[in-house]
């Protein structure tokens, strides 16, 4: 079971996703060559739409807080409106850099400006040193906080300050983050992730992440990748992911046992920052390449997609610095005739990044990972975030949809 890369996975995201999700580009658009000045002309036009919000939008402070586990963004205005987020698990180590580099950034400004104080970040005190996920996550907890404060003064959802929604079902697919198992384990392992969810498309690891080709256990990997599909059935979209496992050799080598064996997508198959080592890998194969997890750099994400280094871009909403610069690696990838599968850092109650990303952004893949934990999340999303037969609908209320407020953050514990 070979398939194409270059037709936008037709064969695999494109034909998995009939009657489940139709937000994908059209099957029979072709990954296109494209060069810089066209990439750069994608992402020059302005993102938000704010013509609704006619006053200045001040903003008098931004709190980091904990509670239940969880930690929050809360954002407020001078004339008390507010947007709350839900921060990824790196807020407890990255604190200080959100306290000390980011929120003074923003104190005072219009948050009509948010791109503008967005891009602002990078120079101010000298954050372009400190550029990773280190400077983009605490940026992005205080960019969704503020963009739920504009929702909620517009009475909009997210999306429609993104241009639209375009979507309300996001598809899931279910993934094991086991590297300890045997490839028999792992398969009942995965069964269990589809009985539970009804997921259409699931995902499993091979090699010994970031090892220089040593795998988690000898012969696991490839063990996997000749069972999987027989085992799972051929109705099933099927990922696979290194973790930048291999060399360029290495993972062509197992790339090829996946188009042989009906693997769907190859992700990460060399460590982050090899990027030509990605690319020789991409041409190798005809299995589509995924990445950019850990990418957290406008220009490198040019050079993948000009290069076609990535046929599915993942920037991770965390990770890249929220949903203004990662709208406009999208924008890049449409350009290119590619999709965007965002990487998820959050889990849980953070879920509802990736379902107001995809409800927006034109070029989707068609199923996106889901973590677990939304099932709790009933007394902070409207509606609650539930899985229905592998589809999560994503919130309607304003701004990101959440109910989280002053009740329930009443005790919290304010970090910074």
């Amino acid at each position: 079971m070979k398939f194409n890369r270059r037709s936008l996975i037709k064969s695999t995201f494109a034909a998995g996703a009939v009657g489940t999700f139709a937000g994908c580009l059209p099957a029979e658009q072709q990954q296109k060559v494209v060069n810089g000045d066209v990439l750069d002309k994608a992402v020059a036009a302005p993102i938000l739409k704010l013509e609704g919000i006619t006053s200045p939008v001040k903003i008098a402070s931004i709190e980091l807080l904990q509670k239940d586990g969880n930690h929050f963004v809360r954002a407020r205005s001078t004339d008390g409106a507010q947007g709350v987020s839900v921060t990824n698990s790196k807020a407890a180590h990255l604190y200080p850099i959100l306290d000390k580099l980011v929120i003074p950034c923003f104190i005072g400004k219009d948050a009509r400006d948010l791109e503008k104080l967005v891009d602002s970040v990078y120079l101010y005190k000298s954050n372009y040193k400190m550029s990773n996920l280190a400077l983009w996550c605490p940026l992005a907890w205080v960019e969704f906080s503020l963009l739920d404060m504009l929702g909620k003064i517009a009475d909009k959802p997210v999306g429609e300050l993104f241009g639209g929604v375009v979507r309300r079902e996001i598809a899931i697919y279910r993934a094991s983050g086991n590297r300890d198992t045997t490839p028999a384990e792992e398969i009942e392992v995965l069964k269990k992730l589809i009985d539970r969810s009804h997921a259409k498309a699931v995902k499993f690891k091979v090699g010994g992440r970031m090892r220089n080709n040593a795998d988690s256990i000898p012969g696991r990997s490839e063990g996997l990748v000749k069972s999987v599909r027989k085992a799972l059935g051929d109705d099933l979209t099927i990922f696979a992911d290194s973790n930048g496992s291999y060399d360029a050799a290495h993972a062509i080598r197992l790339g090829r046992m996946m188009e042989d064996h009906g693997i769907d997508m190859f992700e990460e198959p060399c460590p982050f920052d090899w990027l030509e080592d990605t690319k020789a890998v991409a041409d190798a194969l005809s299995i589509p390449i995924s990445g950019g997890e850990q990418e957290s750099s406008h220009r490198r994400f040019r050079w993948m997609i000009e290069n076609g280094a990535l046929q599915i871009v993942q920037p991770d909403l965390h990770y890249y610095g929220g949903f203004i610069r990662s709208t406009r690696v999208a924008r890049m990838a449409a350009a290119a005739g590619l999709t965007v599968v965002p990487h998820m850092s959050g889990s849980g109650t953070g879920y509802v990044d990736v379902v107001q990303f995809a409800s927006f952004t034109p070029n989707i893949g068609p199923y996106h990972e889901y973590k677990g934990g939304i099932e709790k999340s009933g007394k902070w999303y409207d509606p609650p975030l539930n899985s229905d037969n592998g589809v999560i609908t994503a919130p309607t209320g304003p701004g990101m949809g959440t109910t989280i407020g002053d009740e329930y953050l009443a005790n919290a514990k304010k970090i910074v």
